[in-house]
């Protein structure tokens, strides 16, 4: 069983932007196809896919449902087979690594020194924590066959 076809939409012609994002989205398709997930995978994609081809909305709805699916995709792929895209736990450690690290860093460097305003300074630190561990982790998932070969920009 194999995923179905996603069916073009006229107007998405016109736009640089929507036609990107439709092409992505057909790319990842076929990367996920590629790899034969389970049945069940299977399933929760076509059903997304479904709903995609029978969208009467209009074009700037449909582009915000199809992006919305485009996550749900991602997301439960990660969840059941640990399918991540390409800098996906760089870009999620970037944000953790701020928060986690950078920040009592910085908290920690404004009391030692006597100012608060010392407390900015751990945010570049964190930063580079967070890089170091997600990209240690996307080459993990990359050795480990769990990559999708496709880079989703937000």
């Amino acid at each position: 069983m194999g995923i179905i076809t996603l069916q073009k939409r006229p107007g998405i012609d016109g736009n640089g932007k929507w036609q990107a994002s439709f092409d992505i989205f057909e790319r990842l398709l076929l990367l996920i196809n590629q790899k034969e997930p389970p049945a069940g995978v299977v399933e929760k994609i076509n059903a997304a896919i479904e709903y995609l081809n029978a969208f009467q909305g209009h074009d700037r709805d449909y582009m915000k449902a199809l992006r919305k699916s485009q996550f749900e995709i991602l997301s439960f792929l990660e969840k059941d087979l640990k399918w991540v895209p390409v800098n996906y736990y760089r870009n999620r450690w970037l944000a953790l690594g701020m928060a986690v690290f950078g920040i009592p860093l910085g908290v920690a460097m404004g009391l030692s020194l006597g100012s608060m305003a010392f407390i900015g300074i751990g945010l570049p630190f964190g930063i580079a924590i967070g890089i170091a561990i997600g990209t240690d982790m996307d080459k993990k998932a990359k050795a480990a066959g769990k990559q999708l070969d496709i880079d989703i920009k937000s």
